[in-house]
């Protein structure tokens, strides 16, 4: 599994890449001001970022304790992120409304917008992070 230092970087070089994408293309994609989808972007992020780090280790736990290792397949890297996506969504919604005087419909479009960047995104990276860290287990697994 990965160590604590190992899901701090993860997680901080996650959410500061999808910030220099997200904000400038939210602002223009909605018509609203940078400022305010900065700070959406970063309240977001700072709730995803602690979301990141107890989703994903008890993610490997279970993983490791129900399968032997963390190495994921394709259809648990999906898994992931869906159910990653999903449990931030839930936690987002009533704040976008609020912080920018929407309907909660407008909340949920945008936050579902939201979450499809950040599900393809999440994808992406979390693929490129492991195959930039891959943990000594992987390694191994792939050498036999």
């Amino acid at each position: 599994m990965r160590s604590p230092l190992d899901r701090f970087r993860h997680a901080v070089s996650f959410e500061l890449i999808a910030l220099l994408l997200v904000v400038p293309l939210g602002a223009a994609a909605f018509g609203m001001p940078m400022h305010d989808i900065g700070v959406v972007g970063v309240v977001s992020a700072t709730l995803a970022t602690l979301w990141n780090l107890l989703y994903n280790w008890v993610f490997d736990l279970t993983l490791s304790r129900t399968r032997g290792t963390t190495l994921k397949t394709l259809p648990l890297r999906i898994l992931h992120a869906l159910l990653f996506e999903g449990g931030l969504l839930l936690v987002l919604l009533p704040f976008i409304a609020w912080y920018l005087g929407v309907t909660l419909w407008q909340a949920l479009v945008m936050d579902l917008s939201f979450a499809l960047f950040y599900l393809v995104y999440a994808f992406g990276f979390n693929w490129g992070y492991d195959r930039l860290f891959p943990l000594p287990e992987w390694q191994r697994k792939a050498e036999a």
